[in-house]
């Protein structure tokens, strides 16, 4: 039976008390959509209540999807919104060999290994451990992978609960490396939330069922655990999340202080200071009145339906993700 981690435990190194440490981490893939803007705004929050810290991580790693251009609109967007970080922006494409040193420290602990498979053989979402045991005679190495065997664990979240999961029989083991020779996202962002100190994680539920996966990252380097938060995603009318794959809108289409106004009622809390007020000003109000408490509020209705769901057909059951849909002029994109 696979040994079980209680990713709960983690403290940091030191075993002091953390300040608050939040960040908001978006690939420039295109402009700031209405789903990024409500995360980017709850971070915020939660940083600005517990009188913490706020950082801003452009994940550009990603040569293939980042657009020239994207990560300065969508800094400009924010601005626009109010949101301003304390220090520097961290840019990823800047700190690959901080990457290849967290790489190298897995490949000296025997954790990870050549991979010759490509996702067309891998076909399904779980890796079936093909080139564990090494590549096969006349086959190249194209990635590198973290071998899972016998890892399950359980992370919580501070709204949705505990996630138990067997990386290896619901995962396999995960690439670390890619084919193109690019260090992979889950790597990237546990080194970096490490190194800047981050101390809760506040992001979209579509990352929840990930996050089994980045924790092992963690264990494996002796990093600590951040808290995790992940907030409903903004969906639109069809049941697809928001995203600029999807053509979502950009926010800077509409005046600031309403993708506010809207943002903080998609997170439960509906502003007595009007729309048309500044971002200052609304801010000041989320600050005061934002609770975790009107956030749980909004994930009721889902949640009894996906309760539901599980004692229909338990095995089918995937892990509750809550979603929102988006005010219809988020969801749109008029082009």
């Amino acid at each position: 039976m696979p040994a079980t981690r209680d990713a709960g435990a983690r403290k940091p190194p030191d075993g002091s008390t953390a300040r608050y440490v939040g960040r908001f981490a978006p690939a420039p893939s295109g402009p700031l959509h209405f789903g990024s803007a409500v995360t980017a705004l709850a971070s915020w929050l939660r940083a600005h209540q517990s009188d913490g810290t706020w950082l801003v991580r452009i994940e550009d790693l990603d040569t293939v999807r980042s657009v020239p251009g994207a990560a300065d609109g969508i800094l400009a967007s924010l601005r626009r919104l109010g949101l301003e970080p304390h220090g520097e922006v961290v840019w990823q494409s800047r700190r690959e060999s901080i990457y290849r040193e967290a790489l190298g420290r897995m490949e000296v602990l025997a954790r990870t290994y050549p991979c010759a498979c490509s996702r067309r053989e891998v076909g399904g979402e779980r890796y079936p451990g093909t080139c564990r045991r090494g590549v096969a005679a006349g086959r190249k190495a194209v990635s590198r992978r973290l071998d899972v065997s016998n890892r399950r664990l359980t992370v919580t979240d501070i709204l949705l609960g505990n996630l138990t999961q067997d990386l290896e029989a619901e995962v396999g083991d995960f690439v670390v490396q890619r084919g193109d020779g690019l260090i992979a996202y889950h790597l990237a962002v546990v080194v970096d939330d490490a190194l800047q100190g981050v101390t809760e994680i506040v992001r979209g539920a579509d990352i929840w069922p990930a996050t089994p996966r980045q924790v092992e990252l963690q264990h494996t380097l002796d990093l600590p655990t951040p808290a995790y938060l992940h907030v409903p995603v903004a969906v639109g009318r069809d049941g697809r999340k928001l995203s600029k794959q999807n053509a979502a809108p950009a926010i800077d289409a509409f005046p600031p202080g309403q993708v506010l106004h809207d943002a903080l009622t998609f997170l439960g809390l509906t502003p007595e200071t009007p729309p048309t007020a500044t971002v200052t000003e609304i801010l000041a109000e989320a600050r005061a009145r934002w609770t975790l408490e009107a956030l749980r509020q909004t994930l009721i209705e889902t949640a009894t339906e996906h309760q539901a769901g599980r004692q229909a057909d338990p095995a089918a059951a995937e892990p509750y993700l809550p979603t929102r849909a988006a005010p219809g002029q988020y969801a749109d994109n008029p082009a």
